[in-house]
């Protein structure tokens, strides 16, 4: 896998704090230091994509120049925005932009989809927007599926997609929504599009696979969709009123803290997540929204 270190020392934007009863009390940041997290709420969800991502000190931070990076959506269904099953296109294409903006040389988009890969692309919108923001689109190729030593303590090893590892950066651009099988699938589990291979087998430990895959893998950066959040009959939905509008993007360097705030939209805990604790006894990140800066703003 070849990584580069990302940009240090950028200044944190500064955003106004905002306080409301549908969310966790937010924490100052040090002067001059970015915090973990940023949370912001708004009508457009490029306009709140693109505060996020200020709030931590903007894409230069994460993002070199020549860079690849990946833009790791969660494509996995046949389902239109309106449905929440799949990430924001609008999100994705105000991503792509920052990187290329900060940058990158190549803006790439892939995700291992669980429907038939064409339509779930074109019924997203993620196909179009990605495209418009100057972003290469990629399907899953199976001579480009190896398998790859994942020191895991449960997953040993796995066929990854070598698109994803051999990138210089990913960035984990995942939806808050309800699952059926483990309650919520959030940036740990959108580690699952990474892969190939017989991928229902994670479902024996899914909690112990969601952990190897995070520590596998890695993220510069989580922004977490949460526009619009499917709430019952995960991970799919397939009707609107399965959804509700949340207009919130989280972005996060710590993978662990943005999954632990998502549960606040369902009204969970991040202890209702076994994953969650696994991760940060790994060290992978906090769940204990206390121990974590977090600014939070509505535009």
């Amino acid at each position: 896998m070849n990584r580069r270190d990302f940009l240090k020392g950028a200044a944190a934007a500064g955003l106004a704090l905002r306080f409301g009863p549908k969310t966790l009390a937010a924490q100052a940041a040090p002067a001059g230091a970015p915090p973990a997290l940023a949370a912001v709420e708004g009508e457009s969800p490029a306009a709140i994509t693109r505060a996020a991502v200020a709030a931590l000190g903007g894409m230069g931070r994460f993002v070199a120049r020549g860079d690849k990076v990946v833009i790791k959506p969660n494509i996995g269904w046949d389902r239109t925005p309106e449905m929440a099953a799949c990430t924001n296109p609008e999100v994705v294409k105000a991503l792509a932009e920052l990187v290329l903006e900060a940058g990158a040389k190549r803006a790439v988009v892939i995700d291992n989809s669980t429907n038939q890969a064409k339509r779930c692309y074109v019924r997203s919108g993620i196909q179009e927007a990605a495209r418009q923001a100057g972003a290469d689109v990629l399907f899953v190729d199976d001579y480009r599926v190896k398998r790859a030593a994942l020191k895991g303590e449960w997953l040993k090893e796995w066929e990854v997609l070598l698109d994803v590892v051999e990138s210089d950066k990913i960035i984990n651009v995942p939806i808050a929504k309800h699952h059926s099988l483990c309650r919520l699938t959030l940036g740990g589990k959108n580690w699952l599009g990474a892969v190939g291979g017989a991928r229902n087998q994670f479902h024996q430990d899914l909690d112990k696979a969601i952990v190897d895959l995070a520590a596998f893998f890695k993220p510069r950066l989580t922004v977490l969709d949460a526009y619009r959040v499917l709430v019952r009959n995960g991970p799919q939905g397939g009707r609107p009123s399965d959804t509700e509008l949340r207009k919130t993007v989280v972005a996060g360097t710590d993978p662990v803290a943005v999954d632990a705030y998502a549960c606040s939209f369902f009204g969970l805990a991040p202890r209702d997540l076994p994953y969650l604790a696994m991760s940060r006894d790994r060290g992978l990140g906090e769940f204990d929204l206390g121990k974590v800066r977090v600014e939070k703003r509505a535009l």
